[in-house]
């Protein structure tokens, strides 16, 4: 496949609360960017999490980033010693990035 780049693909969630932790963990190992999505639902250690339920008051986000995998590694020695702290889960995957044609004006 012309213009890819074999890459990991990280999807951690985690309890809003922590998200400013996983952010400055993220800056730590300079990811140059990343996706988060809110109000994620599901069921895991903590129970039923319900973006529905307006009585709930902890919510889950996701956090979705592709990194080459040397990076990958360093995200990887940051993260591994507070996942447990951070609760929620990661899950990481090979995957491709599809560059764009070149554009030229």
């Amino acid at each position: 496949m012309n213009n890819t780049i074999a890459m990991k693909r990280f999807e951690i969630v985690i309890g809003i609360e922590q998200l400013e932790q996983l952010m400055e963990l993220l800056e730590r190992s300079e990811v140059r960017g990343y996706t988060v999505i809110k109000n994620a639902g599901g069921y895991g250690s903590r129970g039923a999490r319900n973006p529905d339920d307006v009585l709930m008051e902890q919510e889950n986000v996701v956090i979705v980033l592709a990194c080459k995998e040397d990076q990958a590694q360093r995200v990887l020695d940051e993260l591994r010693p507070v996942m447990k702290s951070l609760g929620g889960m990661c899950l990481i995957s090979d995957c491709t990035w599809v560059e764009g044609p070149a554009v030229s004006y």
